[in-house]
């Protein structure tokens, strides 16, 4: 049977306003995902492209075929499966707003991904996590610089606070509040809270090392009172702070340096290091997981009983006093 001639119907064009309106629908739509989510997308995305350049082969859309090579080949090059799930998440993102069709679903492409994951395994690479102990030795003394000052304040308020270290770079004046008790801050929006609702997270004094104290003299010393708390200084020797907020990965090599200092491989830290930390210290000192989660935001208590394995391993084992 014959099918029927298909009648193409031209669309009108679209008035100004709706095509502005339009516009604000899409800004809308890229807020959908965290700026973060999005630079990572779009890191993923330009390296799928400079490997389909050479190669003759077009980014968008792709095809499954293009796919499986690129994936084998960034797995000779040592990438872990965590990373090639990142990059294909990427890529069916652009293509999803693109409105193309998205090879990543192909079953040739699950499959290379499977291959893969069994060939070099999918276990995360997790960072040591910085205990009550190992955060004392990363502050030492308390240092005269502004520098030194920032550093030790971001370590102990990262710590105290089980703070990520994009939580840690979004703060500003206006989220901190002085209380007898310690220090109330305010987090506008996190990695599990992408609407903006926030949460207060009470900081409470030290008597070691007060991360209360360390962020007033951090503050006192240059001279801010209001806008972002932790800043970029320019020049070692003049130690001049600038308006530019501290980016997440400045964060992490902050606790890297603060490892180094009593001894420990930097490289086996990084800027979750001092969340995990504050879990893993609680879980030891016997602190209640629903408490520990008033500190850290989690909205499941199945990441918390990771930390709390690793923190118990020991405890009541079968196997002591077995030799």
């Amino acid at each position: 049977m014959d099918r029927p001639a298909l009648t193409v119907v031209e669309q009108p064009a679209l008035p100004v306003e709706l095509t502005a309106t339009l516009g604000l629908a899409a800004d809308f739509a890229r807020a959908s995902k965290a700026k973060a989510t999005q630079d990572a997308y779009g890191s993923d995305f330009r390296i799928f492209e400079s490997w389909c350049r050479p190669r003759g082969l077009r980014a968008l859309p792709a095809t499954a075929e293009s796919l499986c090579a690129f994936l084998a080949d960034e797995a000779t090059l040592g990438k872990r499966a965590s990373t090639l799930g990142r990059r294909l998440a990427a890529i069916r993102y652009f293509h999803r707003a693109a409105g193309c069709d998205t090879p990543t679903g192909d079953e040739k492409v699950k499959a290379v991904l499977s291959g893969i994951r069994r060939t070099i395994g999918a276990a995360p690479v997790r960072k040591k996590a910085a205990t009550s102990d190992i955060v004392l030795g990363m502050v030492g003394g308390k240092g005269a610089s502004l520098r030194e000052l920032r550093d030790r304040a971001i370590l102990l308020l990262g710590f105290a606070g089980a703070f990520r270290r994009s939580e840690l770079v979004a703060l500003n004046i206006a989220d901190i509040e002085d209380t007898p008790e310690g220090m109330l801050v305010t987090l506008r929006r996190s990695k599990t809270d992408q609407e903006g609702l926030g949460r207060r997270v009470a900081i409470p004094r030290g008597e070691i090392a007060c991360p209360v104290e360390a962020v007033k003299a951090w503050l006192a010393a240059a001279g801010i009172a209001e806008g972002a708390v932790f800043r970029r200084i320019f020049n070692k020797r003049t130690q001049r702070v600038t308006d530019w907020r501290l980016a997440p990965r400045n964060v992490a090599a902050i606790v890297k340096q603060g490892a180094a200092r009593p001894g420990f491989d930097p490289s086996t830290f990084g800027g979750h290091s001092l969340r995990a930390g504050f879990v893993t210290s609680a879980v030891k000192r016997g602190a209640n997981l629903i408490k520990i989660t008033d500190v850290t935001g989690h909205k499941s208590l199945e990441m918390l009983k990771t930390y709390s394995r690793d923190a118990e391993a020991f405890v009541g084992h079968a196997g002591a006093g077995l030799l």
